[in-house]
């Protein structure tokens, strides 16, 4: 199987509390009050960036907080834009989570980093920002409990699919590789991820010690003939994930071999 495996800079969001989050919501302000600063934005993204290619990747998914649709100005993307380069990194996808007054900076940017992907939500009630931009949107599953009610957000929508948090899926008691056979051709994107119980709280772990068959997930994805990116996902609060990453890295090029 050929497929991008990717690095999703969303598993640093911890990183800017000192991996002392508490909650989502705390690690995702933090990270957006670092990197919103234009004085200081080249620093912060390129000592990120290196960090990511350090761990073996080839491409990333640029999360939200490290390059905002609200805050990010043609500064910041033009300075994401010669990092990305400069590190040899494509963009797998933009991850961002944005309402409709900010759907069309969001596309924008997405095309500025040379992605034609926002993963993530993106409000799909005006998709003539999507076809004028050559753009596709992968809306991410979280409170959905089944491949059905996924198919049923994303509607008509020609330029829309699902972006599959294997993760989610778990927390939600639904096994994540049946979902990827049942959502087929309309798997845009894939986050890989494991978590350590079914319910909540959604906390993620290393492949292996959590209740997601990680493996029979990636076997689904040759099943349904996907040629697209694997976002590798973990996001612990209270550690640094790299060194687990790095590992799931090579166990996920092992079995696309």
């Amino acid at each position: 199987m050929s497929m991008t495996v990717s690095f999703m800079s969303a598993n640093y969001v911890a990183r800017e509390v000192g991996y002392a989050m508490h909650g989502w919501g705390h690690g995702d302000k933090a990270t957006n009050d670092a990197f919103r600063p234009l004085e200081t934005y080249e620093q912060k993204l390129d000592e990120l960036l290196g960090d990511v290619r350090r761990l073996g990747f080839a491409a990333v998914d640029v999360w939200g907080a490290h390059l905002s649709p609200e805050w990010g100005t043609d500064e910041h993307v033009a300075i994401a834009r010669r990092l990305l380069d400069g590190h040899g990194l494509e963009v797998a996808s933009y991850e961002i989570f944005v309402g409709p007054d900010h759907a069309a900076r969001a596309c924008e940017i997405a095309v500025a980093l040379g992605t034609d992907l926002l993963c993530g939500f993106v409000p799909l009630d005006q998709p003539d920002i999507l076809r004028r931009n050559g753009l596709r949107v992968g809306l991410e599953n979280h409170p959905e409990k089944t491949p059905a009610e996924l198919l049923d957000r994303i509607g008509d929508v020609a330029e829309a699919g699902a972006c599959v948090d294997t993760g989610w899926f778990g927390t939600q008691g639904y096994d994540p590789a049946r979902a990827i056979e049942e959502l087929g051709d309309r798997v845009l994107h894939v986050h890989l991820k494991d978590v350590l119980r079914e319910g909540e709280p959604h906390d993620t772990c290393r492949w292996g010690q959590g209740i997601v068959d990680v493996q029979a997930c990636v076997e689904a994805l040759g099943r349904i003939g996907y040629a697209g990116a694997i976002s590798i996902e973990h996001e612990p609060e209270h550690e640094d994930p790299s060194e687990d990453i790095r590992a799931m890295r090579e166990q996920l090029e092992g079995w696309l071999r």
